[in-house]
């Protein structure tokens, strides 16, 4: 076998002859031409005539046996009548990208299963590099069109960095995939998501999970009026939850100084947990408030009442229920509740809905945690398009597969 043939087999270069190689003091430098003599254009990929000069360039492929690879190749440029004079399109590499694309898949694989900063130190290239290369795959390797078949959807925003930088990604409730993401957290980056969607696909969708933003609900309403919101429990259960909040650290004021605002104070835990999770301590402490403190209690008593009319299944018991949790809620003399009851019966059909359908931002959240994780990995994000990248890449069904070659059949050593 010639060693160019077996060269070939090894780097897995399609469309590519392979015209010698040498090994300099950075590696391995293959020189590579296209099988094709005239020359493509890079913009449109039409067959132009050749023209104009050629130039030496280099491409990084993967490592062969631990050296470092480059492709060197003169690329031509031709005159396009529709682009203008520009570069020759190379079967192993994008246009005007200086990286294979099997570097770059390799790459992108990596990344998703470890931090950036392992993959650059694997790959030996730069933190910055392995962002640009990911948002390259990622627009390459999605789905044709990721938001065909999308009826029930989730939108929530996601914080990027500190000083208030979102980003709102909706997601797909059927596929439990992520479909759209986009920098910004207001109405104006919903209204994007919706012109993007469509009005035909718009009007076909059927339920909305969202919190209660109020911009998210109005972008909502005025681009699909006809599909059902149903508000996220984590957000309306944690109305009560700020607001017990608030009812225990007003009796800490009001009993400053005394015994009883020191075991107020540490009451705090047991109150915001489920029944089923209290220790023997919190039910002691639950105890000594039940029997010192009734403001405190009632709210406890509140909180855990909403929580159970959103752990039913049963719709129209559910409305009787948080009707009748509303009016003790406005009865009960405790202004944090006051204010959460009139929330609460302001988006009541969207929470009903949450019971009636069992949807929620749940798996979202769950998406949201994992995004999490990237960020942590990637030891952060310097703008949002790497960290959608980095999102789309891992949660939007971009599936990748390590650099593994069958040797080719055809292929056999010489005598």
């Amino acid at each position: 076998m010639r060693a160019t043939t077996l060269l070939r087999e090894l780097l897995g270069l399609q469309q590519t002859r392979i015209k010698g190689f040498e090994f300099e003091e950075t590696g391995l430098v293959v020189d590579v031409t296209p099988r094709t003599r005239a020359p493509y254009c890079g913009g449109c990929g039409k067959k132009r005539r050749a023209g104009h000069d050629a130039r030496e360039r280099r491409w990084r492929h993967v490592d062969l046996a631990g050296l470092r690879v480059e492709l060197r190749y003169s690329i031509r440029r031709a005159a396009c009548p529709t682009c203008g004079v520009t570069t020759e399109l190379v079967p192993w590499a994008e246009h005007g990208v200086w990286f294979t694309r099997t570097f770059e898949d390799q790459v992108a694989y990596l990344a998703q299963k470890t931090d950036r900063t392992s993959v650059s130190t694997v790959m030996r290239t730069s933190w910055s590099t392995v962002g640009a290369i990911v948002q390259r795959v990622v627009a390459r390797n999605l789905p044709a069109d990721l938001l065909e078949g999308a009826i029930r959807i989730g939108i929530d925003e996601l914080s990027v960095r500190r000083h208030h930088e979102y980003i709102t990604v909706v997601t797909n409730h059927d596929t439990g995939k992520v479909i759209w993401a986009k920098p910004g957290r207001d109405a104006a980056t919903v209204k994007s998501f919706f012109d993007e969607l469509g009005k035909e696909r718009t009007a076909k969708l059927e339920l909305v999970t969202l919190d209660l933003s109020a911009a998210y609900i109005a972008a909502v309403k005025e681009a699909a009026p006809q599909a059902g919101h149903v508000y996220d429990r984590f957000h309306v259960q944690r109305l009560a939850h700020d607001a017990l909040d608030k009812v225990r650290r007003e009796q800490v004021r009001e009993l400053k100084g005394t015994d009883d605002a020191k075991a107020v104070k540490k009451t705090r835990f047991a109150l915001h947990k489920r029944p089923w999770n209290l220790t023997q301590k919190d039910n002691e402490r639950l105890s000594s408030v039940q029997l010192g403190n009734l403001p405190l209690f009632r709210a406890y008593l509140l909180k855990e009442t909403l929580a159970g009319i959103l752990d039913g299944r049963q719709v129209n018991v559910a409305r009787r229920k948080l009707s009748e949790w509303i009016a003790w809620a406005q009865r009960s003399r405790l202004e944090p509740f006051c204010r959460a009851a009139r929330t609460i019966q302001k988006y009541a059909e969207g929470i009903l809905r949450y019971v009636q359908t069992g949807l929620s931002n749940g798996p979202h959240e769950g998406l949201n945690g994992k995004i999490r994780t990237l960020t942590r990995r990637s030891y952060g994000f310097h703008d949002p398009q790497s960290l959608i990248a980095m999102v789309m890449l891992c949660c939007a069904g971009v599936v990748l597969a390590p650099l593994h070659r069958d040797p080719s059949p055809t292929v056999t050593a010489g005598p």
